[in-house]
C-alpha cells in the first residue's frame, strides 16, 4: 500500500530516463504498480491526484486500487486480450478519469499495472483555454468562459468575476457569436476547398 522510493526509473544512468522525463511531462498522473499493490512509479502529478483523494501520503487511495481490482478480476475472464478499464470519481477535492490496464515491465517480475489518472477539471480548463484562442475571445469572455466549461452557473461566474448576472449573459451571448462566426468560417473554407470554382461564402 506505501508508495515506495524505490524507482525502476531513477538515475540518470539507467536507460530508462529519458521515459521517466517524459512521463514526469505527462499532464495526467501516472502510476505502475504490481498485481498486489507494490509501487514502483509515481510521477509528481499522480502523487498530487492521490494526496488529493486520500491525505494520507504514504498509502493508495482505495478508489484507485478497486479500479485495479477490476482489471485483475478481468485477466481470467479475457486472457489475450488487450484491455483498457475506466472509471470516475468526483470528490470535493477532485474529479478523476481513471484508467487501468496490464504493462510489461522486463525488470519486475511480477505482472504490473499501469494506471492514467486524469483531472477532468483541468482537461476542461485546458480545453477550455484553446477554444478561447481559437474563437479569439476577449481576457474577460475567456474569464467567463473558463468558468462556464467548469459547469458554473451565470450566478456563480458573477460572483466570482464581481460582476452583474446580465453582464455575464451579455458575455456568454458574445461568446456564442464569436463561435458560431468560427464554424461558419470552417464550413465556408471546406466548400471552398470542394467546389474552388464556386463563389466563396461571405459571412
Amino acid at each position: 500500500m506505501f508508495i515506495s522510493p524505490h524507482n525502476i526509473m531513477s538515475t540518470s544512468t539507467s536507460p530508462h530516463f529519458l521515459l521517466q522525463a517524459v512521463l514526469e511531462g505527462f499532464v495526467d498522473g501516472i502510476l505502475v504498480l504490481t498485481d498486489q499493490q507494490e509501487i514502483h512509479y509515481t510521477n509528481t502529478t499522480a502523487k498530487q491526484l492521490c494526496l488529493q483523494l486520500n491525505p494520507k501520503a504514504d498509502i493508495l487511495p482505495e478508489i484507485i486500487w478497486q479500479a485495479c481490482e477490476a482489471l485483475v478480476e478481468s485477466r481470467d475472464l479475457y486472457p489475450n486480450q488487450p484491455i483498457v478499464l475506466e472509471s470516475e470519481v468526483e470528490s470535493a477535492a477532485v474529479n478523476l478519469r481513471i484508467r487501468v490496464q496490464w504493462l510489461q515491465l522486463d525488470a519486475v517480475d511480477r505482472p504490473c499495472i499501469l494506471v492514467r489518472l486524469q483531472d477532468q477539471n483541468q482537461a476542461a480548463q485546458g480545453l477550455a483555454i484553446g477554444e478561447a484562442q481559437t474563437w479569439k475571445l476577449s481576457p474577460r469572455e475567456t474569464e467567463v468562459w473558463l468558468r462556464r466549461r467548469a459547469s458554473a452557473s451565470r450566478k456563480q461566474i458573477a460572483i466570482a468575476l464581481y460582476i452583474a448576472e446580465d453582464t455575464v449573459k451579455k458575455h456568454l451571448k458574445n461568446i456564442q457569436i464569436k463561435r458560431q462566426v468560427y464554424i461558419d468560417m470552417q464550413d465556408c473554407r471546406g466548400k471552398h476547398s470542394i467546389s474552388s470554382f464556386k463563389v466563396p461564402c461571405s459571412v
